[in-house]
């Protein structure tokens, strides 16, 4: 039995698993504790070691020691309603899942829908209940980011507020990803391409109707606002945008919609009135969620890796909370335009 062995009263200390993996006891340590920083190689080698000494970390007294809770929360600034019925979020919670699962940490889905849940939710991190936020789908006026830089909170959000955001973020090329969409309608010979935008409070709202308009100038065709239907990315909001720009614009000829919930909803009032889709009005929407791909005819529609983004998210996050990361990252992820028949 070694000295270090009978110091510890008999059970494997960090130091011994350090040492049987040839490794300093911070890389160890961040095998344990589940960060990504750290090559295949090393985590097989600590992983190794901890089996063959029988390593159990004690969390609870690491926990209180670096005042941890272990628990992460991701929050929704959206009511029930809106969160259970876009695809988007639940591919961010798969992906948020993903990154957590070789980890020990716990993941509190937190829906903000009124300014009542707000005030709570604020209390709760006030008292620092949780180690870090994630922040998806956050207006320009939401004051709970700011409330995480007063608490000095690790916080990554999905998407930024603006294009000064301080926060880190991890984001999908909206603005790019709009353009290709409408430059694709354009080489389709499309005339009186219309748009049905998200919620302009929302910055990928904003950047998705700037590819729109940018698509449009480079093409030569002149702006036209009774072309621009604002909207809020629900299916609803689209019926109504539609119905609207079909009212102002009889000659449309084609739609990028936002979102694919709100191409649905085009899609229904097209039909209602007698227009055949794609022949006399071309459609896209943007996700690349299954509503596009159970559609008919099948939505053409932006892809953002929706998953990828929510597992970016949390890695970003978790070298935070382990002081790994003084940097602020703003990612953005590419995206890609999947052509169906809708187009």
């Amino acid at each position: 039995m070694t000295a270090a062995r009978v110091r510890s009263g008999g059970r494997p200390t960090l130091e011994e698993v350090a040492a049987r993996a040839g490794v300093g006891r911070g890389t160890a340590s961040r095998v344990i504790n589940g960060s990504p920083r750290v090559s295949a190689h090393t985590r097989e080698a600590v992983e190794a070691a901890v089996a063959e000494l029988g390593y159990v970390p004690n969390r609870a007294a690491r926990a209180l020691a670096g005042n941890r809770t272990e628990a992460i929360a991701l929050v929704v600034p959206e009511s029930e309603t809106r969160f259970f019925a876009e695809p988007y979020f639940s591919g961010i919670v798969r992906g948020v899942g993903a990154a957590l699962a070789d980890t020990e940490m716990q993941l509190l889905l937190t829906l903000v829908g009124s300014d009542r849940e707000r005030r709570r939710l604020a209390q709760y991190l006030t008292a620092h209940r949780v180690d870090g936020v994630l922040l998806v789908s956050v207006h320009a006026d939401d004051p709970l980011p700011d409330l995480l830089e007063q608490l000095g909170m690790p916080a990554v959000m999905n998407g930024r507020r603006s294009a000064t955001e301080p926060l880190p973020s991890v984001d999908s090329d909206n603005f790019e990803g709009a353009r290709g969409a409408v430059e694709h309608l354009v080489s389709r010979g499309r005339r009186s391409i219309a748009t049905i935008t998200g919620r302009l409070d929302v910055y990928a709202a904003q950047r998705r109707l700037d590819g729109y308009r940018r698509a449009l100038s480079d093409a030569g065709h002149e702006p036209d606002e009774r072309l621009i239907a604002p909207a809020d990315f629900s299916e609803e909001a689209g019926v109504r945008a539609m119905r609207e720009l079909l009212a102002r614009r009889p000659d449309v000829d084609a739609v990028f919609a936002a979102s694919d919930l709100m191409a649905a909803g085009a899609r229904q009032v097209l039909r209602e009135a007698g227009r055949r889709i794609p022949d006399d009005v071309a459609l896209i929407g943007f996700d690349d969620s299954a509503v596009a791909r159970h559609m008919d005819p099948a939505l053409t529609s932006v892809r953002q890796p929706i998953e990828e983004m929510g597992r970016a998210m949390t890695r970003v996050l978790l070298d935070q909370i382990a002081g790994e990361n003084a940097e602020r990252p703003q990612i953005v992820l590419p995206t890609e335009l999947v052509v169906r028949d809708s187009s």
